[in-house]
């Protein structure tokens, strides 16, 4: 699970959808798609049109996993940090109702302005 209260940062870079989708298919909702997938060394983040799901593998072989849902209507607030010159990373962070905020970190590579766009049309649509 994400540590809510140490505010834990994962860094991730971009992978095919194909890659979270056969652990993640059996929490999917029947008109639930990917849009997104990123992953860190094991654990990864998936954007669905629904949802944040982070994924956190656990134990030494990995069998054990946990998947945390982030439903985009209880996000309240949200900013996205780009990469710099200096400075290759980009940050996600989500502040979530009733739990406080996560973030993400991504490779530079990683179109956080993209992603910011995706998460406004899920919170801001009504």
């Amino acid at each position: 699970m994400i540590d809510f209260n140490n505010k834990s940062i994962i860094k991730m870079q971009m992978v095919d959808n194909n890659t979270f989708h056969p652990m993640i298919a059996p929490i999917l909702l029947g008109n639930e798609q990917i849009i997104g997938s990123y992953r860190s060394m094991r654990d990864g983040v998936v954007f669905t049109n629904f949802r944040i799901i982070a994924i956190n593998v656990q134990g030494v072989t990995g069998k054990k996993k946990d998947f945390t849902s982030i439903p985009y209507s209880k996000i309240q607030v949200f900013s996205v940090e780009t990469s710099g010159t200096f400075d290759l990373d980009s940050e996600l962070q989500i502040w979530i109702s009733g739990v406080g905020r996560v973030s993400f970190e991504f490779t530079g590579n990683a179109d956080v302005t993209g992603i910011c766009r995706m998460i406004s049309a899920f919170v801001f649509q009504k």
